[in-house]
This record gives C-alpha cells, structure tokens and sequence, in this order.
C-alpha cells in the first residue's frame, strides 16, 4: 500500500506520520508505536504488520511517531502526552474522510497499546481498540473493565511482559465485546511472527 508523509498538530506540536488511502475505503485505523525510549517508532514491524492487516481489509491507516520521535517534536511525556498525541491522530485520519462516518478503529503495541487503550476509550469515534501485547505484567489494565467498546486482544504465548496467563484473566473480566488471541510460540517482539499478527487482526476484523 502507498503511503505518503503527512504532519497534523498536538497542541503547539507538530507530529509526523504515514498516511494511506486506499480506494473505497472501508474503515480507518491508527497505529500507536512501543515505547519511545527503548527505539520504539512508527516503523516498528509490530505496527506495519497492524497496518498490513486493515490494508487488506481497505482501511485508511495512520501510523506516527509521538512525539519526541523521529521528526516529531516535543519531548517524551510518561504516556499522559502520548495519549494526547493518538487523541489528535484519530482526529487527523478521521477528518480525512469527510463523506460519511466509516468505523474507526485504535491500535497499539506495548506501550501503544496502553496508550491506545486509553484514548480509545476517549474518543467517540473510535468504536474498536486492539491491544497488542500491553505489558499487563507492568501496568494496571483495570480501567478497561467497564468499557463498552469493542476491545481486541492480541500477544505471544511466551511474552514475559504480557503474560498469557493474565491476559486471559483480564479478558474474562471485559463487560463490553471483546476478543482475545494468544499466539503460539511468539513471544513480546513477535521476530518471525509478524505474519501471524497480522492475519490475526485481519480476521478479527473481517469476522
């Protein structure tokens, strides 16, 4: 899919990112990097394999850098200004499709997908969230609970940071509709595995 480099603002911050459009789009989806500093980007294989995944299903994609990152500016932010930053993402990608709401959609991996998590549930627009990999064994995912929004959740069998085991247990918890995949034999950077992500995301999407 073609992308093509695009800015849009945060507050006084300019943000860089990736923008495709496909023809007849289906939906649009933006794609939350890991964290900043340990070399998390937009360029991540994680995150292209998400965008691969609503390609295939004619979504319009976003993926970008927070900022601090690459040509972003500002400084990182303990995740309260990244969530500012995919809050203002979705407004980007949505207000590029003005004829007609289309379903909108958040995702992130690791540290994306806490921040995703987060302004997912912010955002009217946004009706899906897919968390890949949050680190459930680091942070409190609690907050989602209650949410009725559709949540997606995605990781490795052997991810030390986001243990199978706990994510289940979350998933359980979920009030709203959801769905969990725990992929075999994958651990938290998913190297070799960035097929199975994507074909994962993909068929919960088109389900």
């Amino acid at each position: 899919m073609e992308e093509k480099r695009v800015t849009f603002l945060c507050g006084k911050l300019t943000l860089e990112g990736m923008l495709a459009t496909p023809d007849n789009v289906a939906g649009a989806g933006v794609v939350c990097h890991p964290h900043p500093q340990y070399g998390g980007s937009m360029h991540n294989n994680v995150v292209e394999a998400a965008c691969d995944a609503m390609w295939g299903l004619n979504y319009a994609t976003l993926r970008f850098n927070f900022r601090g990152v690459g040509r972003s500016e500002g400084v990182f932010a303990d995740g309260v200004g990244e969530v500012e930053d995919a809050v203002d993402a979705v407004k980007f990608l949505v207000s590029q499709h003005r004829n007609g709401k289309i379903p909108t959609l958040l995702a992130g991996y690791s540290f994306g997908a806490t921040v995703a998590l987060r302004a997912g549930l912010a955002i009217a627009d946004v009706e899906t969230i897919i968390a890949i990999a949050p680190a459930i064994a680091m942070v409190d995912l609690s907050f989602i609970v209650a949410a009725d929004k559709r949540i997606i959740l995605i990781s490795g069998d052997s991810d030390p940071y986001c243990p199978a085991t706990q994510l289940r247990a979350l998933h359980k918890k979920l009030k709203g509709p959801s769905e969990l995949k725990i992929l075999k034999g994958v651990d938290h950077f998913f190297g070799g595995a960035e097929d199975d992500v994507t074909k994962a995301i993909h068929d919960v999407l088109a389900a």
